[in-house]
């Protein structure tokens, strides 16, 4: 606990700055109104508040219905306290209306919120027949972003109060002293049974908020685990949450890699919206990780490629006659491709590319069944990105640009071997582009924040970042 309220204390040096982005980590920004909506969700229902609350009997219900904790049966309802007052003995709590939420953030502190709603009365007047009553109340509570003891943002309930505005009389008959004897009563009771209804909504938004961390498997190769870099800061108009990206590879090795020495420069955030940054350390930390496990390593034989790009001694020996001519013809060929080094992501305004360091041995085979190495070249491939998100992830898909190669061996004299780059390039295409996407297909996790979905967001290549943005 001593933990949390000096989180808490230091919380209210901590702002967002605006401008250039100091770590490498995921930037997370999210807009106010997705804290709102997040709110007034649990008001609405669901499994956490059902869990918390006891007897739910539908979604729709949730906290306000018939069996919630202030429907009808609940501390509110029939039975309640309020059948426990002697004055209003029979008068009981039938309806409340689905709160009404606004909230404003409080750079520097956390959030105060408001939830506005009517309550309606009903039992048997004092005068004989029916009597229902209406009574609007606001509730009012200061909350305080903090950390938990995981690490994990935290919303703390800090000061409730309620504020009792205009009872009606809706119909029969009440006695003005009685109305006098209703409102004292609601003013005693309604904070200790709408206060911690404000606790048991944070319960819920705090376990979202908490879902931003934690261990995201990428595919079957490994893992991101996402942390908090720093404090989170609050603005009036959003919330930002610095996360550390952790590439781990099965065996829980982390993928590491030197972090750029310029800080990035982040667009401003529009309102209502919320924003994420995904740096260009995490790129080529993924591309680490397929590096380190050999996913980038490819053997391609004649049954990979299809018979309009033919891998045999005698078209490779058309394209440089004069060194090759002299090959066995119609044998097949063997391309091993080994990527001994990481590959390189750049990040460009509009534009995203990687480019591949790869070792090319062209083997054949003897007639005994045995490769035997031709050539051995050092070539780099050069590969566009086409960038798409999904609900939680970044999607890559990859083409190849370009190709060039050098020669570092060969069964012959030197030669000048950029006569084979088209021919290469076609095979790369049919064989390894495809291979490479499955291996991609698992996109790069974006921290759930919320449950925002970024699926239909905006999305923008700048300088050494890809920064999504979604309308609130």
């Amino acid at each position: 606990m001593l933990r949390l309220w000096s989180l808490l204390l230091l919380w209210g040096l901590a702002t967002p700055c605006q401008g250039l982005l100091e770590t490498v980590g995921t930037l997370a920004r999210i807009d106010k109104d997705e804290l709102g909506k997040a709110i007034q969700n649990s008001l609405v229902g669901g499994p956490i508040l059902q869990n918390v609350l006891g007897t739910v009997t539908s979604v729709n219900q949730g906290l306000l219905g018939s069996g919630g904790l202030l429907g009808g049966g609940g501390l509110l309802g029939y039975g309640g306290v309020f059948g426990v007052v002697k004055e209003l003995s029979g008068v009981k709590v039938e309806d409340l209306t689905l709160p009404k939420v606004s909230l404003k953030l409080l750079p520097g502190f956390g959030v105060q919120l408001s939830l506005h709603t009517k309550v309606g009365l009903r039992g048997s007047g004092p005068l004989g027949g029916l009597l229902q009553l209406a009574a609007e109340v606001n509730v009012s509570s200061r909350v305080a972003l903090g950390v938990s003891a995981r690490g994990t943002p935290i919303l703390v309930l800090k000061r409730c109060s309620t504020l009792l505005g205009h009872i009606s009389l809706v119909s029969g008959l009440l006695p003005t002293p009685l109305l006098g004897v209703v409102e004292q009563t609601l003013f005693m009771v309604l904070p200790g049974l709408l206060c911690p209804v404000v606790d048991s909504v944070l319960s819920v938004v705090n376990e979202l908020l908490g879902a931003v961390l934690g261990l995201v498997p990428f595919g079957a190769l490994g893992s991101v685990e996402f942390s908090l870099a720093t404090l989170p800061l609050i603005s009036n108009q959003y919330i930002e949450l610095d996360i550390n990206s952790i590439v781990k590879s099965v065996a829980g090795d982390v993928i590491d890699f030197p972090k750029p020495p310029k800080p990035i420069k982040v667009p401003p955030k529009e309102d209502h919206t919320s924003q994420v940054t995904v740096p260009l350390y995490l790129f080529n930390t993924i591309f680490g990780l397929l590096q380190t496990n050999g996913a980038l390593d490819i053997d391609i034989t004649p049954e990979l490629v299809p018979s309009s790009v033919p891998l045999t001694t005698t078209n490779l020996a058309a394209l440089v006659p004069e060194v090759l001519g002299k090959l066995p013809p119609s044998q097949q060929l063997l391309l091993s491709l080994w990527v001994k080094e990481a590959p390189t992501v750049t990040l460009q305004s509009k534009k995203a590319t990687v480019s591949i360091p790869a070792t090319i041995h062209v083997l054949y085979y003897l007639p005994a069944g045995t490769p035997e190495v031709l050539l051995k070249l050092n070539g780099v491939m050069t590969f566009n990105a086409q960038l798409t998100p999904s609900a939680t992830k970044l999607h890559l898909s990859l083409s190849l640009e370009r190709l060039s190669v050098k020669l570092d061996s060969s069964f012959a004299h030197p030669f000048d071997v950029s006569p084979l780059e088209e021919w290469l390039s076609d095979v790369v295409r049919v064989a390894y582009v495809s291979q490479l996407n499955v291996h991609l297909d698992a996109g790069i996790p974006l921290p759930k924040v919320l449950n925002v979905n970024f699926a239909n967001g905006a999305l923008e290549i700048i300088e050494n970042a890809v920064v999504l943005t979604v309308a609130s």
